[in-house]
């Protein structure tokens, strides 16, 4: 084996490694927070930056085949999505849940500057 196939197989390694550190801390995130933006939060950053770790890690170790062009797809498609549908299901629970003061300060503060703001225009109606 020569010394590049050497470098390939160590780089691959550590980045299945760092996957699987990833995957260890996202999971972790996801079962330590409380709150369901959190634990969203730590889920699709864990999937994202896992699975990416992963995927090349897995390219560097198969060569360059018609499977690495399909893992670097797979890549791009989460890349893509996962934070697309975070977002929108974070918006949902944002917009639907009546208690979201109680997690967060900023929206208890934003709730505050509404009502300032709606107070004048009532008092001229």
């Amino acid at each position: 084996m020569s010394i590049w196939e050497w470098i390939r197989i160590v780089a691959g390694g550590a980045l299945l490694l760092c996957a699987l550190v990833i995957f260890l801390i996202e999971v972790y995130g996801v079962y330590h927070f409380r709150y369901v933006l959190n634990r969203m939060h730590a889920a699709a950053l864990g999937d994202t930056l896992g699975l990416g770790c992963s995927m090349a890690g897995l390219a560097l170790l198969s060569g360059f085949r018609f499977a690495t062009v399909k893992m670097f797809l797979i890549v791009l498609f989460v890349w893509i999505t996962s934070p697309v549908s975070s977002h929108l299901l974070a918006r949902l629970e944002a917009g639907t849940n009546e208690e979201l003061g109680r997690h967060c300060e900023v929206y208890e503060k934003l709730e505050d500057l509404e009502t300032e703001l709606r107070t004048p225009k009532e008092e001229e109606g």
